[in-house]
């Protein structure tokens, strides 16, 4: 019997420490040092205020008129991050390719010997990665300002200059590798080239 109460005790002390106690502690602390990054840092609209997402969870972006992020295996639910799993003999990753491959050839206008970015081909991990490289934006900048029906050279100085302010550096540096946040960058888009009132649409 005084094992058993012992036992209850460490267990009621344990889930106080672990489930209460330091879960408060970690939120509070959160919230007082980086209140943005504690509340998902959200992405907010400037005239109507109106949260459009996390710029840490990227969004499905279909429309010619916007940056396509990387593919997801899990269509970018958040509540579904995954990779496919799928590995390099796989024949349902090859089909996979082969399509994203032909449908970006399309959008962009290139022939079939055209490089694509492996960027736009292959899924992330977590399949909800919100960044591609500089250069797999600067890729996409023709079809964006053609969609747009911008002037063929205007628009394309305009749109790289947006490119250019939204590339995150390499932090102290030497950490990590330039990239450029999707989301960001199309809500930079949206603010600059006001063709549309209805705000940001993915499709």
């Amino acid at each position: 019997m005084k094992n058993i109460t012992t036992a209850l005790k460490m267990l009621l002390c344990m889930i106080a420490l672990t489930g209460i106690i330091y879960p408060f502690v970690v939120t509070a602390i959160a919230t007082l040092t980086m209140q943005n990054r504690a509340s998902g840092s959200l992405l907010i609209t400037e005239g109507e205020q109106k949260i459009i997402g996390s710029k840490f969870i990227a969004q499905k972006f279909t429309s010619d008129r916007y940056f396509w992020p990387r593919p997801s295996a899990c269509d970018y639910d958040a509540e579904a991050s995954a990779g496919s799993n799928l590995g390099p003999t796989s024949s349902v990753l090859k089909k996979a390719i082969d399509e994203r491959k032909a449908q970006i050839r399309k959008a962009h206008e290139l022939a079939e010997t055209d490089p694509v970015p492996n960027e736009l081909l292959f899924a992330s991990g977590s399949g909800l990665d919100p960044d591609i490289s500089p250069k797999t934006a600067y890729f996409q900048i023709a079809r964006v300002a053609k969609a747009r029906q911008l002037d063929p050279e205007e628009g394309k100085k305009v749109i790289k200059a947006l490119v250019d302010q939204c590339i995150r550096k390499r932090r102290f540096g030497f950490l990590g590798k330039p990239a450029v946040n999707v989301l960001e960058l199309n809500m930079a888009l949206d603010a600059k080239i006001d063709d549309s009132k209805l705000g940001l649409q993915n499709d």
